[in-house]
């Protein structure tokens, strides 16, 4: 996906969100902002978003001295522990079935992102997810390629939102599934790294791994030469997150599914759906409903 000139709004929106989250008085946010500014006017518009994202990210935190997002981080960890009995105990009894339901849970969980937003509605979404159709519903098909696929590579997204994937990753284990979790390989936005993993009780139930990168999404090319080789080797790629969908929506590969939210006009219109629209889309397949879904 390339960078449109839409882009260019939300990425100034992007250093702002940033900034709230540091202590820094009014005009010495003004001056991290501006310092910003060459990074975007020289931004490629034949790259994804994320990778001029990944830059301005990296520039703030180092003005900064430190990770801006560090702290909401942890407090949305801690707000997502807490709901999650409830939430696996909603599952276990869902008329759809486990899988069904902590699908939809994952999804919902991807609004917590503090990269776009600066507040969430985590309750009203899981309802939204839950009792509404999705935008795009692949399930079938998801649920067909996991029953052949023995093992998962899970391509995590943002903090908090890693305790909606644990109940999903608890499921494909509970299947029978080999469950690979990707980190970043350190701090970007409120991406999960290995700490927020720990955090929210993934040791024991993935192998956690991380991809070597700073960078927003995926990008191949800037993660580690072992992380691409387990991604191009993994029979079965879930892919969370807008950010994920960007930078893999052409990725060499066929057997992935994108479980996110499209929380911007210019991935909606790429899509040709709302903003705001829940997806599990399985990448090559037609955006409309899969047939039985």
């Amino acid at each position: 996906m390339r960078t449109r000139l839409d882009c260019f709004p939300c990425f100034l929106r992007q250093v702002l969100i940033a900034l709230r989250f540091s202590r820094l008085k009014e005009h010495q946010k003004a001056q991290v902002l501006k310092a910003v500014l060459p990074i975007i006017q020289e931004a490629n518009l034949e790259l994804t978003p994320a990778h001029t994202t990944t830059l301005i990210h990296r520039r703030v935190r180092q003005l900064l001295g430190q990770d801006p997002f560090r702290d909401i981080k942890r407090e949305y960890n801690q707000v997502a522990l807490r709901m999650y009995p409830a939430l696996r105990r909603l599952l276990l009894g869902h008329p759809r079935g486990p899988l069904w339901a902590a699908t939809r849970l994952a999804i919902a969980g991807n609004v917590i992102d503090f990269g776009i937003f600066s507040s969430v509605d985590i309750e009203g979404t899981i309802r939204r997810a839950l009792e509404g159709p999705l935008a795009v519903e692949h399930y079938e098909a998801f649920r067909e390629a996991l029953g052949r696929s023995p093992q998962v590579l899970y391509l995590l997204d943002n903090a908090g939102e890693v305790a909606f994937d644990r109940l999903l990753i608890e499921v494909l284990k509970e299947m029978g599934k080999q469950v690979v979790a990707v980190l970043k390989g350190s701090a970007v936005i409120n991406d999960a790294t290995m700490e927020d993993a720990q955090e929210v009780g993934l040791q024991g139930l993935a192998e956690l791994i991380h991809n070597g990168s700073d960078c927003v999404g995926t990008i191949l090319e800037l993660c580690s030469a072992g992380f691409r080789e387990r991604f191009m080797q993994a029979p079965l790629v879930i892919s969370k997150g807008q950010g994920n969908f960007e930078t893999l929506m052409n990725a060499p590969r066929a057997d992935v599914f994108f479980l996110f939210q499209s929380k911007c006009d210019v991935v909606s219109r790429e899509l040709g759906l709302e903003r705001g629209a829940m997806l599990l889309l399985g990448k090559g397949l037609s955006p409309g409903r899969y047939p039985g879904a």
